[in-house]
């Protein structure tokens, strides 16, 4: 039996082979550049008429007053937008210019409103489904255009197969749940069985290191009898629920403070078809939580190359239904984050939201493409160039002129 064999299948060693770091590869590689990409799927359609309040319209209180409250007081940004409350922890990044948004943004996708295919088209990256690009995504796309890059640069983190990451290009993955509990036995077993395979022995000890760093190994079982164990995986799995948010947040930032280049994962619960006060609050507070421990945990100097995107599959009708809550729409927000954005500002051609305005008669009616944000992103932090991002990276696109989101 081979050595990794014998590891995968080994019952000895308290873990899921399938969901452990070190059934994937951790060493890393460099890349041909020294910026640092993050992307955030806001998985369920994000409504960006609440977290980016465009108060000043005439038509917003309208539409919008019964989630608001009225006027919108220090939530002000700029005299037409407002911060939605869950986000105001990060002001300060607003105010250093390092977080900003683009507003009536979406996919190409019209009409069918279906979060799988919503989805699927966000990450492919194209202007539909129906051709042989849509099985890989875009990010993966970027990877396979630029020499030198190899999968040690990005990871794609979370339980999801992200379509985002799919592709020719090799991508390490990594989530939250991975339970690495070894008994002091089990892990001299594994450093022992590892010890002649230098590449094999690099990565065990890289996966380790990165679950210790993370708190995933805690108490050794052999001094824990079966009830502690069984109380203290519970335990464990109610933290890992509660904040694995946070848990990918810093394993990101850990891995882009060392030659990690590129990070994507996602948020989910922004589906909010009824209680949406409560429910966005919570996603959007999860949001802000994870865009600053990024700022945190990177330090000043690698946040100062990085560029955070949030992008969601499509927006919600500009009313409210019957159940204090939105229904499924078009246009939406994308948030962005991080100190080599031209922060402190909302891009947009806003269209209004008199009935005559909205898409429909019922959503945001989108005036650019989100795929044009996220592509001048990579023009400017990468340097790729622009015949390659609109004809392999994100086919279809004309991305017109140029926001300046990257400083």
């Amino acid at each position: 039996m081979k050595r990794r064999d014998f590891l995968i299948r080994s019952t000895l060693l308290g873990c899921s082979a399938a969901a452990s770091p070190f059934m994937t590869p951790v060493a890393l590689a460099s890349a041909p550049w020294d910026a640092r990409l993050v992307v955030i799927i806001l998985r369920g359609a994000m409504d960006g008429l609440d977290m980016v309040r465009p108060y000043g319209d005439p038509d917003y209180a309208g539409l919008r007053g019964g989630l608001t409250g009225g006027g919108v007081g220090e939530a002000d940004l700029d005299g037409f937008y407002a911060l939605h409350p869950s986000m105001e922890p990060l002001r300060p990044l607003w105010q250093q210019g390092a977080l900003g948004f683009a507003h009536a943004v979406s996919t190409p996708y019209r009409d069918q409103r279906s979060h799988f295919d919503g989805q699927d088209l966000l990450e492919a990256g194209t202007v539909g489904l129906d051709t042989g690009r849509s099985r890989d995504g875009w990010l993966n796309r970027l990877l396979q255009s630029v020499p030198g890059v190899s999968g040690e640069t990005s990871f794609a983190l979370g339980r999801d197969q992200m379509l985002l990451m799919r592709g020719d290009a090799p991508v390490s993955t990594w989530a939250p749940e991975s339970d690495l509990n070894l008994s002091p036995q089990a892990r001299l077993l594994l450093e022992m069985v590892s010890h002649d395979d230098p590449l094999f022995s690099g990565a065990v000890t890289d996966a380790v290191q990165i679950a210790e760093s993370l708190g995933l190994i805690d108490v050794p079982e052999t001094a824990l009898d079966a009830q502690d164990m069984v109380t203290q995986r519970m335990k464990d799995n109610r933290k890992q629920a509660a904040n694995g948010h946070m848990l990918l947040a810093d394993f990101a930032a850990a891995r882009l403070k060392e030659e990690a280049r590129i990070a994507a994962f996602s948020l989910n619960g922004w589906d909010t078809h009824k209680g949406q006060k409560n429910a966005i609050n919570r996603a959007g507070t999860q949001l802000a939580e994870v865009i600053g421990g990024l700022h945190d945990n990177l330090g000043p100097e690698i946040w100062g190359k990085t560029v955070v995107l949030a992008m969601t599959e499509f927006g919600r009708t500009a009313r409210l239904n019957g159940s204090a809550g939105t229904d499924h729409g078009t246009g939406s927000a994308m948030v962005m984050a991080g100190g080599a954005l031209r922060g402190g500002q909302v891009w947009a051609d806003w269209p209004g939201l008199g009935e005559a305005d909205l898409y429909a008669k019922r959503d945001l009616m989108p005036t650019r493409d989100v795929r044009a944000h996220a592509a001048w992103t990579l023009r400017s932090l990468f340097g790729i160039e622009q015949s390659v991002l609109e004809t392999k990276v994100f086919p279809g696109l004309d991305m017109g002129g140029d926001p300046r989101l990257v400083l």
